[in-house]
């Protein structure tokens, strides 16, 4: 008996082993950046707190379609990866994982974010191919266009809206000017991000903001982003009417996105890390509270 027993975990470990690598692999803690617009999208469309049953339908298809999208950016991206040096050791390249060991579970995940869809209603059904479609695209936009960095802001832009049709079954111009926000929002860190990148991308052929103007230009074009996303925002809170809490919110986001300036700066890329993450984590968190107290007050 003892001897099956080990038998079993000998077989059961490397499995483990692969789901923890998967969602390294994802970088899963990182939904964070997405799902706290989608919920403010969703807590605007409600005008309070959804259902139950609606919520949970709305975090699982932003997950499964999140998670689509990294999968389809670290398959598809696997060669490039290789040979950048920051990125060389991540999972696919470094042959902790293999590509079908991301597509299985990505394939799952399309399945409960079509079914996700289905049961918010029809307008989310309908349109649901369109926004994978754009999830699996995006990885191929750096080998065409230095506007990749806008494409990823777009990408992660569709959640707030998508929530408000999951909620409502239509579409309104209040949630497209919070996806407006949010595509500068993220634009602007994404331009950022791959400002380390800017010589791989050179002398490689890829495209990005910085390789195309320089990593200076670079940020005053991130500055500028970060300036309409809250313009956006203070405009939404004044369009709908939203109470003080929101407009603190965006004070603190204000705060919050300048820092970022304080720690990254054209000739100092060196705290591009956690830190800088964890920043545009605290803009989108700050924005989903704001928007709860002020409705439900």
């Amino acid at each position: 008996m003892e001897k099956i027993r080990i038998l079993t975990s000998k077989k059961k470990e490397p499995i483990a082993s692969k789901v923890v690598d998967f969602f390294a692999a994802i970088r899963f803690q990182e939904s964070i950046f997405a799902l706290p617009f989608a919920y403010t999208g969703m807590i605007l469309a409600s005008n309070g707190i959804p259902s139950l049953g609606k919520f949970l339908l709305i975090t699982l298809a932003m997950i499964s379609a999140r998670t689509v999208g990294m999968v389809a950016n670290r398959v598809i991206d696997r060669q490039i990866d290789a040979v950048n040096p920051r990125t060389k050791n991540r999972h696919l390249p470094a042959g902790i994982l293999k590509s079908i060991d991301l597509i299985i579970p990505a394939v799952i995940c399309s399945i409960i974010f079509f079914w996700s869809a289905y049961q918010l209603n029809n307008l989310s059904f309908y349109l649901s191919p369109l926004a994978i479609t754009c999830l699996i695209i995006y990885p191929y936009s750096k080998r065409y266009t230095w506007t990749s960095n806008l494409l990823l802001g777009w990408t992660l832009a569709i959640a707030p809206s998508a929530a408000w049709i999951g909620i409502q079954g239509t579409l309104s111009w209040q949630p497209v000017l919070l996806s407006f926000s949010v595509a500068a929002w993220a634009g602007s860190f994404d331009i950022l991000y791959h400002c380390q990148d800017i010589n791989f991308h050179k002398t490689t052929g890829l495209h990005s903001v910085a390789s195309k103007f320089g990593v200076v230009t670079s940020f005053h074009i991130s500055k500028i982003l970060d300036v309409v996303s809250l313009v956006c925002l203070a405009g939404l809170g004044f369009w709908m009417n939203l109470g003080i809490p929101f407009f603190m919110g965006c004070l603190i986001a204000t705060s919050l996105l300048a820092y970022k300036y304080v720690l990254v700066k054209p000739h100092d890329l060196s705290k591009m890390g956690i830190a800088f993450m964890r920043i545009n984590a605290f803009v989108s968190t700050i924005i989903l509270l704001g928007t709860l107290i002020s409705v439900i007050i």
